[in-house]
């Protein structure tokens, strides 16, 4: 149970930092969020855990093709927004896009 805390703890720790960076500086923010950085700790963790490299190879490679579905979503959210849809609904159809992407790519 600790090293569930644990994770989860500096997870978190980084997804408010990012958040907290967002509110004064927006590209420092973003910079923070797209930053490997959930990647790499599952892999941390991960290796830590289960310290096999072919399962970590596996791991890493399906992650880069896993990466590329979402990608789009951060182009249909601006440009949502910058044409006049509220925030809510603009998330609602970016993840629905993804969603799509995703059960295309498996």
């Amino acid at each position: 149970m600790v090293p569930f805390l644990l994770k989860s703890f500096v997870s978190g720790l980084l997804i408010a930092a990012a958040s907290t960076l967002a509110k004064r500086y927006p590209g420092v923010g973003a910079l923070v969020a797209s930053l490997p950085l959930v990647s790499v700790l599952g892999m941390m963790w991960l290796w830590l855990e289960k310290p096999d490299a072919a399962n970590m190879a596996a791991h890493a490679g399906a992650t880069f093709w896993y990466v590329l579905p979402s990608l789009p979503m951060f182009l249909l959210i601006p440009a949502l927004l910058r044409h006049g849809v509220g925030f809510w609904p603009a998330l609602a159809a970016g993840c629905a896009l993804t969603i799509t992407l995703y059960t295309g790519m498996t």
